[in-house]
């Protein structure tokens, strides 16, 4: 076993090694399709429970992450799915990016945050209807804060705090918690079929 780990750790590295992304992830980002596979319960359990991870300095700066952001977008705002926000769980990568419809800002932009984190939940909680792409066929009633603290790079790689309110913070939660393996029922105080 102990002359595994090495050869284990040398394959590792080289799996991650063009861009820092694995050969896995990048053959999800490489697909030839604009609009990506949304993964959905209960067969795609395993990576929408699972933890997302940070990207680290190489993969910020790879082409993989502008072709990813960019077929995200496409994903989301598809006919098919008509969302106000994706998170990289739903497109089969345990990575923590979202992209959010940005319905607090003027002319309600979709834009993309990497490594991000809700660094505080700020108000008092109210109820209201949420969907998911990942759990079509199911609405529920969800108590979230009615603002957040959240940090985030862009794009570009700037840092940013900001604080988010309204219904723009609902979605930052709802999508952050993706990024945590949590799904809107586990928080809903009731869930139906539509």
């Amino acid at each position: 076993m102990k002359r595994l780990i090495p050869l284990l750790l040398l394959l590792a590295a080289g799996c991650a090694s063009r861009g820092g992304w694995t050969a896995a992830e990048r053959a999800v980002i490489g697909q030839k399709d604009s609009v990506m596979y949304v993964c959905t319960m209960p067969g795609d359990s395993a990576i929408l429970r699972a933890q997302s991870v940070d990207l680290g300095p190489r993969e910020l700066r790879s082409p993989e992450l502008q072709t990813l952001l960019a077929k995200m977008l496409c994903t989301v705002t598809d006919p098919s799915q008509d969302g106000v926000g994706i998170a990289a769980p739903q497109v089969g990568l345990n990575r923590r990016i979202v992209c959010v419809l940005r319905y607090d800002k003027p002319g309600e932009p979709f834009e993309a945050f990497l490594n991000i984190q809700i660094d505080s939940l700020i108000g008092e909680k109210t109820s209201g209807p949420e969907g998911c792409l990942s759990l079509p066929g199911l609405r529920g009633i969800v108590p979230r804060h009615r603002a957040v603290q959240i940090s985030y790079l862009t794009p570009e790689g700037e840092p940013v705090t900001e604080r988010v309110e309204g219904y723009t913070a609902i979605i930052f939660q709802h999508e952050c918690d993706h990024l945590d393996g949590i799904l809107y029922t586990d928080r809903a105080d009731s869930v139906w079929h539509q």
